[in-house]
């Protein structure tokens, strides 16, 4: 992977405008911040921006407005979270760019910090449309991204401002990348994926990658399924992409080119109904019955994925392994997790996780925070795992 400049490049901020590019697209119910989890992460870039002297401008989009401003998009209220995670005034610019967002970052002090108002209230914004990126460029002298999570956009303030403004990866940008870079870029081997989750169909372009890079690819989930009915095997009432056998043919041919094991369950947790207690049995995968539906994998599954997770030097996940969200069908995602951190705590193993479902998934098991690294990033993770170029990192690695 190219270099790209971090914080410890960065020299003299003392009375520098530092324009930051974060993530504060948090859950919020009546008026109020409901998980600071990205708040927290993005705290430490800030803090030794503001602790070196610079004036500290923080930028970010929050949701999806689609005709300007509009107040349930604004991100004043984050503003107040903000100040509370950090434990230090956050000032608030109703504006991005022009001559409120001027006046606030000229009556800066050194070490303040000032959010700007959502830069999605401008469509050129997404466009990444040059004029509006040399307004958002005029409020300050270096740009850091520590938006990870939006890097997979070529946006102006994810892409555009690293062109005009000397650039550099904030502490949580360097520490994914980082990890990512244990993960796929340039592992430790024997890396084995783990990929589950409902459909194929979401994932195809991320299967296809990663057979080429891993040495084994666990697959669960409602998409094992419709692995399982490519070869042949009757899966009852499951969940199935039937039209996608083709395709998990292709998936599973590849694979073997690349001399990347495929494995699929040989037992599953099989119920007639999907509820919480529902009665099930657990089955070996050629004896599903043709009412029943496979919730999770069963215990010869999990053994073998736990001894693969013993080979491994590197673990990649995305998606569970069941259906997580209902007891008892999270045992297989549970147990498997739970090894996983214990290999990872013994200093054997670099696991690496990450997608909206895998961190709920590992966060019930209560090991997201024995992982190597668990991403929050969701939709740049992905893109990132199936191989496609994420322009807010690409720029960086240019201009370093």
């Amino acid at each position: 992977m190219a270099a790209f400049k971090t914080l410890d490049d960065i020299g003299n901020i003392s009375g520098k405008r530092v324009l930051v590019r974060v993530d504060l697209n948090v859950p919020v119910a009546d008026g109020k911040v409901t998980d600071a989890t990205r708040i927290e992460r993005i705290a430490p870039t800030i803090a030794e921006l503001s602790g070196k002297g610079a004036k500290v401008i923080l930028l970010a989009h929050f949701g999806r407005p689609k005709d300007g401003p509009s107040p349930e998009f604004s991100l004043e209220p984050i503003a107040k979270a903000t100040a509370e995670v950090l434990g230090r005034p956050v000032g608030f610019a109703s504006d991005c760019v022009g001559d409120t967002a001027g006046s606030a970052v000229a009556a800066m002090n050194k070490g303040d910090v000032l959010l700007l108002e959502n830069t999605r209230f401008y469509k050129t914004e997404e466009k990444n449309d040059p004029t509006f990126t040399e307004r958002l460029a005029a409020n300050g002298d270096i740009f850091v991204n520590d938006a990870f999570s939006a890097a997979h956009r070529a946006h102006s303030s994810t892409e555009g401002l690293a062109r005009l403004l000397p650039a550099y990866a904030g502490r949580t940008m360097q520490a994914e990348l980082e990890a990512l870079e244990k993960g796929l870029g340039n592992p430790v081997r024997p890396v084995v994926a783990i990929v589950g989750g409902a459909k194929v169909s979401t994932k195809i372009d991320l299967l296809m990658n990663l057979v080429k890079k891993v040495d084994a690819l666990v697959i669960g989930g409602g998409m094992a399924n419709t692995f399982l009915a490519a070869r042949g095997t009757a899966v009852g009432k499951s969940l199935c992409e039937h039209d996608l056998a083709p395709t998990a043919k292709q998936i599973m041919i590849e694979a073997a080119e690349a001399g990347c094991a495929i494995i699929l369950p040989v037992d599953g947790v099989v119920a007639k109904e999907f509820k919480a207690g529902a009665a099930c049995e657990t089955v070996a995968i050629s004896d599903v019955p043709a009412d029943g539906m496979i919730l999770d994998v069963g215990e010869k599954t999990v053994k073998a994925i736990g001894e693969w997770i013993d080979r491994a030097a590197t673990l990649v996940w995305n998606g569970p392994l069941g259906a997580f969200e209902i007891e008892p069908f999270d045992h297989a995602t549970v147990a498997a997790a739970k090894h996983a951190a214990a290999r990872t705590a013994a200093g054997k193993l670099v696991s690496v996780a990450g997608g909206g479902d895998t961190v709920a998934a590992l966060n019930h098991a209560g090991v997201a925070d024995d992982f190597t690294y668990v991403s929050t990033a969701g939709g740049a993770f992905l893109e990132w795992m199936e191989g496609k170029p994420l322009p807010g990192v690409d720029v960086l690695r240019k201009q370093a």
